[in-house]
């Protein structure tokens, strides 16, 4: 007679770690759907979870929206705050400009990023999202020690490269003129420098 096979145990996932999920989860709907659009049952759903539980982890549509923001917000700090340790004191603006590129590569955090911009006529979300953007404009001013005016030229550029990136210009890069110069910036932000 053959040994019948017992399952392995399913182990419980910690609120901590379903927390975790979920907020993976959110950030594609977010970045797709906006805060109001984006429909917290439809969360759930791809979480495996019951919406009720999912309020019990975040009580609020805004308090996930939030931990979503919080998220994207440390992964931009810790990719700045690491460009910036790697390199010479003069170049850590220009490495931090490149981590920053490579970042975009994630087109639903590039989204979830600019959708955090328009969900500011929420007035909560808004003063999360201007305290977590003061906070990077601080890191890079103090880890670059760059003068005010380039520091408010090397958030200009990231936020151009933020359109760029959203239009997907490097779609049509080959077959518009005018996009072509705008998938490869290295050449126009050095002639703008000069």
């Amino acid at each position: 007679m053959a040994a019948t096979k017992t399952p392995p145990p399913r182990t419980r996932k910690s609120a901590e770690q379903r927390r975790a999920e979920i907020v993976q989860i959110a950030v594609e709907h977010f970045a797709l759907g906006g805060y109001k659009g984006t429909s917290t049952e439809t969360v759930a759903r791809e979480a495996g979870i019951s919406q009720p539980y999912l309020f019990r982890l975040f009580k609020t549509k805004r308090d996930l929206f939030l931990a979503c923001h919080v998220r994207q917000h440390e992964r931009l700090f810790e990719a700045f705050r690491a460009a910036a340790d790697g390199a010479p004191p003069g170049e850590r603006l220009e490495a931090m400009g490149h981590a920053y590129t490579a970042l975009l590569e994630d087109r639903h955090a590039l989204l979830f990023q600019m959708q955090s911009y328009a969900a500011c006529s929420d007035p909560a979300i808004q003063a999360r999202v201007r305290e977590s953007y003061g906070e990077l404009v601080k890191l890079v001013t103090r880890v670059s020690g760059a003068e005010p005016a380039d520091v408010w030229q090397f958030f200009s550029y990231g936020m151009l490269l933020n359109v760029v990136a959203a239009l997907d210009l490097h779609a049509i890069g080959a077959d518009e003129p005018w996009a072509g110069p705008w998938c490869a910036p290295a050449e126009l932000i050095r002639m703008a420098r000069a």
